[in-house]
């Protein structure tokens, strides 16, 4: 197995002998099996576990299992305890969505903070024949039907090279210990009853599915290849990525063959399903402002543009920037200041990512925190006090970006700089300022 392993990582090029990886490790049988396969394989590699909240006493004690398992392996361990449930009832979705979205949300913080180059899950044949089957039953295009690919982005699957029934070989070869799970029998979730109740009936008729479905998804995979060239020069007289959000023309959308199926795989990444894509092409003719939610992502129909930002699954709260700080990193936003004397000559910083800022008008510490209703500020370049609501609305922002609007405030409660729009005109820098506080947005 550890032949075919291999022959696998080196025919898709999920990752290369000298890369380093964040395996994740529920405990369970996979992921037991994929961090010794690993081990076997001299692959550098770190743990990473999410305890859900969802199982008392048997996820602590599968937290402690997997913690254990690193130390044995001498490797590094990360784990990560969610409120799943809250997260789940805040956003409006299933338990199962939102502990998906939460992992690898996760995952992909945490491989980029420890500088690690691939984050590999432990999925495997049957599970690409379930996930294929239970796509076709909800109804699926071309995406649902090439199953689990090997790789996605930083995202690695060494398993897929191999079925359930070798895996169970494997840890009886090694005397291997693993966790097992109780939901995974409980009928209550669609995937258990397809693999329970469906699948066994199934394999009576072919004993070879999983590999029968696994060469399917390699061939549906060949069409779809098609699909995302077509897809690909769409996107790139379409598409336009800001730092803030990404955009889409709309009339270019509406020159193309099949609107709807081309605006799914556009918006495939985005998380946005089939049925809500045919509400936002039916929106194209409609008022600006209409709102689409996907569980990561936040989509308005705009004047002649859709506009498509990430949805934090943190919350975003207050921060504070010291006197003398140089730096401060918060979701989604990235200060970095530097304080000057103001000698003849100086040159202002222009532009919307940068404040020049009278450092000897400013109290500290600075605030950073989202802008609220009533708020107000003097912009520079208009006289009197304007209310923070109608200078977005004269910015023309759209919806979902307003909501991502920052502020910086002095301690005295003054707002100082609209981040990313305009400074107060009662902290510009005059022919009397003598330090000048220059704060960018990176």
């Amino acid at each position: 197995m550890l032949d075919r392993i291999q022959a696998y990582i080196q025919e898709h090029q999920l990752f290369s002998p000298t890369d380093k990886l964040l395996v994740a490790v529920s405990g369970g049988l996979d992921s037991v099996v994929l961090a010794h396969v690993l081990r076997k394989l001299g692959v550098a590699f770190a743990v990473a576990h999410c305890h859900f909240g969802l199982r008392g006493e048997e996820a602590d004690a599968d937290e402690q299992f997997v913690r254990k398992l690193a130390a044995q392996y001498d490797v590094p361990y990360f784990v990560e305890f969610f409120q799943t449930k809250q997260f789940a009832q805040q956003e409006s979705i299933s338990v199962q969505m939102a502990a998906r979205a939460l992992r690898y949300e996760w995952f992909e913080r945490t491989r980029q903070a420890q500088g690690l180059d691939y984050i590999a899950t432990a999925h495997h044949q049957r599970d690409t024949a379930e996930t294929m089957l239970l796509n076709l039953t909800h109804g699926t295009g071309l995406a649902g039907l090439h199953g689990i690919r090997p790789k996605a982005g930083r995202l690695v699957r060494p398993l897929l090279a191999v079925g359930k029934e070798d895996l169970y070989d494997y840890v009886v070869e090694n005397r291997l210990i693993w966790r097992e799970d109780a939901s995974n029998d409980s009928p209550v979730y669609q995937r258990n009853r397809l693999r329970l109740e469906v699948l066994p009936v199934l394999r009576d008729i072919n004993p070879n599915l999983d590999q029968t479905l696994s060469i399917t998804a390699e061939r549906v995979g060949g069409a779809e290849e098609i699909v995302r060239r077509y897809v690909e020069e769409t996107a790139a007289q379409a598409q336009r990525q800001e730092p803030e959000a990404t955009y889409l023309d709309i009339r270019t959308l509406q020159r193309t063959a099949a609107t709807t199926l081309v605006l799914h795989e556009l918006l495939r990444p985005f998380g946005f399903s089939y049925l809500v894509v045919k509400d936002i092409v039916h929106s194209f003719g409609a008022e600006p402002g209409r709102r689409f939610e996907s569980p990561t992502h936040r989509l308005v129909k705009d004047r002649e543009q859709l506009v498509i930002t990430p949805r934090s699954l943190t919350k975003f709260g207050t921060h504070q920037l010291q006197a003398g700080q140089e730096a401060l990193k918060i979701d989604g936003l990235h200060l970095r200041t530097e304080l000057l004397e103001r000698t003849e000559g100086f040159d202002i910083p222009r532009g919307k990512a940068v404040a020049a800022l009278d450092a000897d008008q400013l109290k500290f510490p600075l605030t950073v925190r989202p802008w609220q209703e009533g708020d107000w500020f003097m912009p520079i370049g208009l006289k009197g006090k304007k209310k923070l609501s109608d200078f977005l609305i004269d910015q023309k922002v759209p919806l979902n970006l307003k909501d991502q609007v920052q502020v910086l405030v002095s301690a005295d409660g003054k707002i100082a700089w609209v981040i990313g729009f305009r400074p107060d005109e009662r902290f510009k820098v005059t022919d009397e300022t003598e330090r000048v506080l220059v704060v960018k947005r990176m």
